[in-house]
C-alpha cells in the first residue's frame, strides 16, 4: 500500500479507506472536466473471440491475423504484437498438452485465469518486471465477496479452478485460492470497449479497481486501446472522492439496485439512490419504466392506486384499468416472444416488421420516455442502417435522443455518441447544417469523455470541420 501510495502521489491521487466502501481513491489536486484522472495498463487481459470474429491477444484488431501455429488458439496481427512472447511461451505449452476439442473449448474466463498465474509467476522470477502499479499484491488485496455468492456459483468456481489446475498441471497450486481469484474477476473486471463502446474484451486493472460506483459519477472510464483511462466529466475538487458508474444506468433505483446487488453485492447509496420513495424517484420511476397517461395528449406518468384496481395519472387524474393494461401486455410479450433476437440469421424486413409491431404497442402501453420504448427504436435503428435506409434510420435517432438526453445524466459518452450517429446520418442525406448541430453536440461530450488524442475523436474533429466548410460554402453560394 505505501508503494501504492507514492506511486499515486505524483498523480494527484491517494487511497483512503472507508468504513461502508472500503478502499477509496480520492484527489490531492483539482481535476478539470476531459483532464485524465489515471491511465492503467491491464495486468492480464484476453478479446473476446468467437467463431464470426477473431481479434489478436496483444492489441485487439480483427485484421491481418495469424493465429499461433503451436496452440492454434491465439492470434497476433503482427511481429510487434507478437513480441509478448514472454507470457504466451508458458500459456501455449500448457495449451498444447490439452486434446484440441479441449482446448478449442477454453474460454476468455479461464484464459484470464491462467495469465493471470502465468504473469504472477513470470513477475516473480524477474523474468518481467514488476511495478507499484503493476504487481499480484494488487489482485490480492481486491474483494472476492466469496461468503455472499451462493452454492451453485460456488460449485462453478470451483470446477473452473480445477480446469485451471489441469491446465497448468502446478503441483503446489492452490484451488481454493484460484475459486477466490474467479471471484475477484466477476466483481473488479472491466469490459474493454472500442470508442463507440462496443464490446473488444476483458481486462483487470487493479488500480482502477479501487474506484468506487455512483449513479452519479465524476468521472468516466473508456479504453484507449487495452490501456484503461479515467477521466474527469465535471470539476473534482481536491479531497474529493473519484467516482465512475459500474452499470448501465438508465433504469429506475430499484432496477439499478438489483443489478449492483447480484453482481458487484453492495447498495449504492449515491445521491440519486437515497432519493428511493421520493416523489422525484417516484416519477422517474414511473416514466422509465411505467405506464403512459390514457389521454394520448397527456404527458404525465401513472401510478397504481390503492385499491390496485388500475393506475392513475398524475397530470391530469384520468385511470387507466388493470384489465387494459394487461391485455396489451399480454399482446406485447407475444409479439416480442416471436421477434427474433438477432438479425444475423433472419430476413431483414421481417425483423423490421416484427419491431414495428412491438413499438406500435409499446406505445399504447409504455410512457413516451420508457426505456423499453428507447430499446425497440435502437433495434430498428440498427435494422434501418443495415438495409442502408438511412432517412428511416435518422427517424429512429432523432427519437431517442430525448431519451437519452433524460436517462444519461451530465456528460455521459453514451448521449455524445448518439448525437455522432445522428450527425453521420444527416451528413449521409446531405443535411449539413443539422449536422455540423449534432457534431458540435457529439464534440462538446466526447471530447471531454474521449479526450481529442485518439484516431476516433480526430476523425470526429474532422468531419465536423468538413461540415462546417460545406455549410458555409453552402450558405455563400445562397448569398
Amino acid at each position: 500500500m505505501e508503494e501504492l501510495q507514492r506511486a499515486l502521489e505524483n498523480r494527484g491521487l491517494t487511497v483512503s479507506n472507508l468504513p461502508d466502501k472500503g478502499r477509496s481513491l480520492f484527489t490531492t489536486r483539482d481535476f478539470s472536466p476531459g483532464e485524465v484522472i489515471i491511465l492503467q495498463e491491464p495486468y492480464v487481459c484476453v478479446p473476446n473471440n468467437s467463431p464470426a470474429e477473431s481479434r489478436c491477444d496483444a492489441c485487439f484488431q480483427s485484421s491481418n491475423l495469424k493465429k499461433c501455429s503451436a496452440c492454434q488458439v491465439v492470434y497476433y496481427c503482427c511481429s510487434s504484437c507478437q513480441s509478448e512472447w514472454k507470457l504466451h511461451h508458458l500459456e501455449c505449452e500448457a495449451l498444447s498438452k490439452l486434446q484440441k476439442e479441449r482446448r478449442m473449448a477454453v474460454t476468455p474466463s479461464i484464459r484470464l485465469m491462467l495469465k493471470l498465474y502465468l504473469r504472477t509467476k513470470l513477475q516473480a522470477e524477474k523474468i518481467i518486471p514488476s511495478a507499484a502499479v503493476d504487481n499480484y499484491k494488487l489482485v490480492e488485496a481486491l474483494v472476492a465477496h466469496m461468503s455472499e455468492i451462493d452454492e451453485k456459483q460456488l460449485v462453478l468456481y470451483a470446477q473452473m479452478a480445477n480446469l485451471v489446475s489441469l491446465i497448468l498441471q502446478w503441483p503446489d497450486i492452490n484451488i481454493k485460492e484460484i475459486a477466490e481469484n474467479f471471484s475477484k474477476l466477476a466483481c473488479n473486471a472491466h469490459t474493454i470497449c472500442d470508442s463507440e463502446l462496443r464490446p473488444l474484451g476483458t481486462g483487470l486493472y487493479p488500480v482502477v479497481s479501487i474506484i468506487n460506483h455512483s449513479c452519479l459519477p465524476n468521472s468516466v472510464l473508456l479504453f484507449e486501446g487495452r490501456s484503461a483511462v479515467v477521466r474527469a466529466v465535471q470539476y473534482i475538487p481536491k479531497g474529493a472522492e473519484v467516482l465512475i458508474s459500474y452499470i448501465e444506468t438508465a433504469g429506475s433505483t430499484m432496477t439499478r439496485q438489483k443489478a449492483l446487488k447480484e453482481q458487484y453485492h453492495f447498495t449504492c447509496t449515491c445521491p440519486r439512490c437515497i432519493k428511493v420513495g421520493q416523489y422525484d424517484d417516484i416519477q422517474e420511476s414511473a416514466s422509465l419504466e411505467g405506464y403512459r397517461c390514457k389521454d394520448k395528449g397527456c404527458s404525465g406518468f401513472l401510478i397504481r392506486q390503492p385499491d390496485g384496481d388500475g393506475f392513475v395519472c398524475q397530470q391530469c387524474g384520468l385511470v387507466r384499468s388493470k384489465e387494459e393494461i394487461r391485455k396489451i401486455a399480454s399482446e406485447l410479450k407475444s409479439l416480442s416472444d416471436k421477434a427474433p433476437i438477432s438479425t444475423s440469421s433472419c430476413d431483414y424486413q421481417e425483423a423490421i416488421s416484427g419491431h414495428k409491431a412491438i413499438e406500435t404497442l409499446q406505445k399504447k402501453l409504455y410512457h413516451p420516455f420508457s426505456i423499453s420504448l428507447m430499446q425497440t427504436w435502437e433495434k430498428l435503428l440498427k435494422i434501418s442502417m443495415e438495409l442502408e435506409d438511412w432517412n428511416e434510420a435518422l427517424a429512429y435517432c432523432r427519437l431517442t435522443i430525448p431519451v437519452y438526453q433524460r436517462v444519461y445524466l451530465g456528460c455521459h459518452p453514451l448521449l455524445g455518441l448518439q448525437y455522432y450517429t445522428c450527425g453521420k446520418l444527416e451528413w449521409l442525406l446531405g443535411d449539413t447544417e443539422n449536422t455540423v448541430k449534432s457534431l458540435t453536440k457529439a464534440v462538446d461530450i466526447l471530447r471531454i469523455t474521449h479526450g481529442t488524442s485518439t484516431p476516433f475523436m480526430k476523425d470526429l474533429l474532422m468531419r465536423l470541420e468538413e461540415a462546417r466548410a460545406e455549410a458555409s460554402y453552402k450558405l455563400s453560394s445562397e448569398e
